[in-house]
């Protein structure tokens, strides 16, 4: 964990908005009770300052993404393992989608969310996405990092990311398979959690942090709290450091 936290990567928040129970999908989105939390998550956000935003694929296809790519034709020639889109790069301002297969579709490498600044995306990819889906990036100007053969190396990407792009702070937003991925490299360096004042006891809704199946168990990651702050109303923000 202390190489992981000297290495060459951008500082990582995991900022995410809760229910009572540590749901980060479902019903409570839309419950009244849940708007001031909302907000607060939104307005919370300029507080660090990220030049990107990593969303898993589940994330990405759910509200990002424009579904899944179209089929593809077999690419022509050689496709390069890595391809970076230099006028996205200048745009200083990134989405990093985690895509180790290569399924999702964009119409463009530009994405705007509503009360966000425009953003350039960056597919991070593993060897199991086909050649004719790289290049399918490269003509929509997306660009794309390999990082690792069968799984995605989380602490590769982020040397990538610092090293390519110059992000020096990142912020992870979901899913909870893609938080716990970092929080077991010991790749993240905070959680800003914003709770609801709303339980969800949907046995399906998605969990803060989740273990993947693909992954190796792992124990009980410690934190230590930094602040509690009271929000309006009746939701809360608590700011954990690692222990």
């Amino acid at each position: 964990w202390m190489e992981r936290k000297k290495m060459d990567r951008p500082f990582v928040v995991c900022h995410m908005l809760a229910s009572l129970d540590g749901k980060i999908d479902g019903a409570f989105f839309g419950a009244p009770e849940t708007a001031p939390a909302l907000r607060a998550y939104a307005d919370l956000r300029g507080v660090y300052a990220c030049q990107a935003t990593l969303y898993g694929t589940t994330t990405m296809r759910g509200g990002y993404a424009d579904g899944d790519a179209p089929a593809l034709p077999a690419a022509r020639g050689e496709v390069l393992a890595e391809w970076i889109n230099p006028e996205g790069r200048k745009m200083g301002n990134f989405l990093i989608s985690l895509d180790p297969r290569g399924e999702l579709g964009f119409s463009s490498h530009v994405l705007e969310k509503k009360g966000r600044p425009a953003a350039h995306v960056v597919e991070a990819l593993t060897g199991q996405a086909a050649p004719a889906y790289r290049a399918y990036l490269r003509e929509v100007g997306v660009s794309y990092l390999t990082v690792g053969r069968e799984r995605l190396d989380c602490a590769a990407l982020l040397q990538a990311l610092r090293e390519k792009f110059g992000i020096a702070r990142l912020m992870a937003a979901g899913g909870g398979v893609t938080n716990w991925s970092l929080l077991r490299e010991g790749l993240v360096d905070e959680l800003s959690l914003v709770i609801a004042p709303v339980a969800d006891g949907s046995a399906t809704a998605a969990s803060i942090f989740a273990q993947a199946p693909f992954l190796p168990p792992h124990g009980p990651v410690p934190f230590a709290l930094k602040e509690a702050k009271p929000l309006e109303g009746g939701a809360l923000w608590l700011r954990y450091g690692i222990a």
